[in-house]
């Protein structure tokens, strides 16, 4: 489970077919801490760590992944939000999320209002009824 909050910011350093694409991701989170199958989400997309170093892991993204995020995602040079998954006990500054993606979605439109914006998204039919209005 995850908040949403993004806790760092990593870089794809590699992105390589190997049956599933691996990719290597740089970050800032003290990797000592970071179990081999620990969950990190990656611009949203909760990923498995399969390797680490002590500034980066690596993550193999499936054939299922792929489909479910948006084309371009996974290459190298790529930046991606990151967060740790929750541990008992922390802090929910956000909304509980689970990381699974189950579609895309394509933008409409991108409409500032003051220093936000709006941003309108199209998502596929089937998932509408699971997609609450705010939140």
């Amino acid at each position: 489970m995850f908040t949403g909050i993004v806790t760092d910011i990593g870089t794809i350093t590699t992105a390589e077919q190997r049956g599933d694409l691996r990719l290597v991701i740089s970050c800032g989170y003290d990797m000592g801490g970071v179990d081999m199958g620990a969950s990190i989400a990656c611009s949203g997309c909760c990923l498995t760590v399969v390797d680490k170093g002590v500034d980066w892991f690596a993550v193999d993204a499936s054939g299922e992944t792929l489909s479910k995020t948006a084309g371009g995602m996974w290459t190298q040079g790529r930046r991606l939000n990151l967060e740790r998954a929750l541990k008992v006990g922390d802090e929910l500054g956000g909304h509980i999320v689970t990381g699974h993606v189950d579609g895309v979605g394509e933008v409409l439109s991108v409409e500032p209002i003051g220093d936000p914006h709006k941003v309108t998204i199209a998502a596929p039919a089937a998932l509408t009824p699971y997609i609450a209005e705010k939140g």
